[in-house]
């Protein structure tokens, strides 16, 4: 992730100067606000996204929730359905993860891990080694949140401080035990976009060249158009530029349409391109159906042979 100098809250308070990735902290707001539905409408279920929260955010939500109110419906006007995108992004990297450990996965790396708590929620990953690889600077903050929730660092787990946009990923891995001859997931939520190109390739590459048979990898991606500013829609042109005035700017896209030959040509098969019109069927049912999904973030996938 990109390292921001301020975060603010909603009304542009100042919370702190340095730190972690504010990509990360907003996604983490996203998955704790998706708690506010009934156990059996959430989209994605997350009971430690809390602890990822600025306290000074959680207590202007909690002081000022017509002003919240207010923002979050000049949000979905803006970007209609993205906030239910991300955490059915959420849920289908969850259900990625349960998968491959009902296959037999036995290595889990997470790349830009962010503030992900699925190496903590999902029943099984205590079994398997997991390796967190994200910048120092973000990976740092999520140590001592996890060592405040649990105590101790959980023994399986591995913390990998790495900058993927420069540094050497094998290297760093291999110095924390990773197997390149052992089958393994590779998840990539909210990453690849705020990446150089060069530096997407040079992942792909490792996981084609340094992971075992069948093993694979899961990723989202935003339109190739959003990334270099040329959309036309409003919502993609004002997606890029926010996250741009945020100081995390998208470096990387795909053209829609495209990620089966992308994939194909960098080693992959069984590759999965996962439209918003599947994530609508996949998981908004019942009292759910009304909520609309974006465009804006789209999921690949991918397999080792």
């Amino acid at each position: 992730m990109q390292q921001q100098e301020s975060n603010k809250t909603p009304n542009g308070t100042s919370i702190n100067k340095n730190g972690p990735s504010r990509s990360a902290e907003g996604i983490a707001l996203i998955r704790l606000g998706e708690q506010r539905y009934p156990v059996d409408q959430r989209i994605c279920n997350d009971q430690y996204a809390l602890y990822f929260i600025n306290p000074g955010l959680v207590k202007y939500i909690s002081e000022h929730p017509k002003e919240v109110e207010e923002i979050t419906e000049e949000h979905e006007r803006r970007f209609p359905g993205l906030n239910n995108t991300t955490v059915a992004r959420v849920r289908y990297f969850d259900d990625c993860m349960k998968s491959a450990l009902s296959d037999g996965i036995e290595q889990l790396v997470i790349l830009g891990a962010g503030y992900d708590t699925r190496a903590y929620r999902i029943e099984g990953a205590n079994k398997i080694k997991v390796f967190e690889v994200d910048h120092p600077d973000t990976q740092s903050v999520k140590v001592e949140k996890i060592k405040g929730i649990f105590g101790a660092l959980p023994r399986n787990v591995a913390y990998v401080a790495v900058d993927l946009a420069t540094d050497d990923l094998g290297r760093r891995l291999a110095e924390h035990g990773y197997d390149v001859s052992k089958k393994t997931l590779f998840l990539m939520e909210g990453l690849v976009m705020y990446l150089p190109a060069d530096a997407v390739d040079r992942i792909l590459e490792f996981v084609v060249l340094n992971s075992g048979k069948g093993s694979s990898v899961v990723f989202d991606y935003v339109p190739e158009s959003v990334a270099n500013g040329t959309c036309t829609d409003n919502a993609g042109r004002d997606f890029g530029a926010d996250m741009a005035g945020m100081g995390e700017p998208f470096r990387f896209g795909i053209k829609e349409g495209t990620v089966e030959a992308f994939l194909a040509r960098r080693g992959f098969s069984r590759i999965r391109d996962v439209t918003p019109e599947e994530i609508k069927k996949l998981y908004f049912h019942g009292e759910n159906e009304h909520r609309q999904v974006s465009g804006l973030i789209l999921i690949a996938s991918g397999v080792v042979e």
